[in-house]
């Protein structure tokens, strides 16, 4: 018999592992975009700008919800 357990530190551990595996994906496109500027015709470039500044914006978004984990988790005296 096999017996298998989890156990979390915190009460959002499974929040915070998707958030923080959302945020490397993000990251990783973030990289690829900022690749793509090496070789992206002049009139793609625009596209690509704002691609990036979307990633951006998830990137930020994301970090918050991190934090409000955090604070949630870990609240200031």
């Amino acid at each position: 018999m096999l017996t298998t357990v989890a156990y979390g530190l915190h009460l959002n551990t499974f929040a915070v592992w998707e958030l923080r595996e959302h945020l490397q994906t993000l990251y990783i496109n973030m990289w690829e975009l900022l690749h793509q500027l090496e070789y992206v015709r002049p009139d793609q470039r625009t596209v690509v700008y704002e691609e990036i500044q979307h990633i951006r914006e998830q990137i930020q978004h994301t970090i918050d919800q991190l934090l409000q984990h955090d604070h949630t988790e870990h609240p200031r005296n």
